[in-house]
């Protein structure tokens, strides 16, 4: 169980909407707190938080996932000829 402090003049509100929908303060809190946490779950997706950062500073070279070894073994006999 939680305690909710709120202000005065949207605990009236509160009050005046659970009176008028012949509901408790409880019921409206409750269907209201499960509305917001699936929205930020929705919204809130790890690749979707990031998603505006990823490629920002890239090399633009397209292939880099697909020459990797290559590029290795460039390095690798590079050091070795110094």
């Amino acid at each position: 169980m939680r305690s909710v402090r709120l202000p005065e003049d949207i605990d009236k509100e509160l009050e005046s909407l659970a009176n008028q929908k012949k509901v408790s303060r409880s019921d409206i809190i409750k269907e209201a707190l499960v509305e917001y946490m699936a929205k930020e779950k929705k919204y809130n997706k790890p690749f979707e938080i990031g998603a505006r950062y990823f490629g920002k500073n890239g090399s633009g070279e397209n292939d880099r996932s697909t020459t990797y070894k290559s590029r290795i073994k460039s390095k690798i006999r590079d050091k070795r000829s110094d």
